[in-house]
């Protein structure tokens, strides 16, 4: 009886990606936008320092309600520790700022029924749900040149055990899809990544011995890896720099616009 009933609900599920025929089919599209980082540079939630985004889009709707979503996209992020209002992070003084290379697959699913070219079902919030992968490179700014961090080892790291600057991630969006004729539509999303690292600002655990961190690295790893602003600094070893229990996360808030390569439906005559 079991295996009766997990070949029904195969069956089922088949008949629920494969029908509405005239909605199957491909998009394909591009998005702007802005990036977002949340992580231990960023921990207040500041929306103050955007930065810029973009990518494309290829869709492919199963049906009304179902489609598979792959895109690749682009973004900067940035923090500042001068910014927070914290005392600790406000004197810690680190920053950074990273490019994001992501390339991201989901399935998505329309609480509505969404049907390009009816003149009814012509838009849908949407939920999307899936894996990215993206690298990222961290780097600082000092006496008006940008460093890359992760060579530096700035909380010890030995050389060549150094962090990995790609990551896989969960990836989830929420949006608003809708038509603007039979063939374009548009698309508002805000997109929520969550990798797993937490290097994609440099900062994660604790301060390194000082003396160690000098003997293994350039000179100026000492230099970005404690930038307090007291006099004695922070940087004990083992002081805290950062927390690895909470991650990296940053979110892409976008405009799309995409073009449907599928069958146009014929518009429902209504009574």
């Amino acid at each position: 009886m079991r295996s009766i009933r997990k070949v029904i609900l195969t069956l089922s599920l088949l008949m629920l990606l494969w029908q509405a025929h005239a909605q199957r089919g491909p998009e394909v599209g591009g998005w702007l936008g802005v990036a977002n980082y949340f992580g231990d540079l960023n921990t207040q939630f500041d929306l103050g320092q955007p930065g810029p985004a973009g990518g494309m889009i290829f869709r492919y709707n199963f049906n009304e309600r179902l489609a598979w979503k792959f895109s690749g996209n682009y973004g900067l992020v940035r923090a500042d520790d001068a910014r927070s209002d914290n005392y600790f992070e406000h004197t810690r003084n680190l920053m950074f700022r990273s490019s994001l290379l992501e390339m991201a697959g989901q399935l998505e699913f329309n609480f509505l029924p969404y049907i390009h070219g009816s003149y009814d079902d012509f838009f849908s919030p949407y939920l999307a749900a899936g894996l990215q992968f993206t690298h990222f490179r961290p780097k600082a700014l000092y006496e008006g040149t940008w460093y890359d961090l992760q060579p530096l080892g700035t909380e010890g790291q030995l050389p060549g055990d150094e962090y990995r600057l790609s990551t896989f991630g969960i990836s989830t969006a929420f949006g608003l899809k809708f038509d603007l004729s039979y063939r374009w539509s548009m698309n508002l999303e805000l997109g929520i990544r969550k990798l797993f690292t937490d290097y994609l600002d440099d900062v994660s655990t604790t301060y390194p011995d000082p003396l160690v961190l000098a003997s293994q690295r350039d000179p100026l790893a000492l230099i970005l890896s404690d930038r307090s602003t007291t006099d004695p600094k922070l940087g004990d070893p083992g002081r805290q720099r950062g927390d690895r229990r909470t991650g990296d996360n940053y979110t892409f808030l976008s405009v799309g616009l995409v073009y449907y390569f599928g069958q146009v439906a014929c518009p429902e005559i209504t009574r």
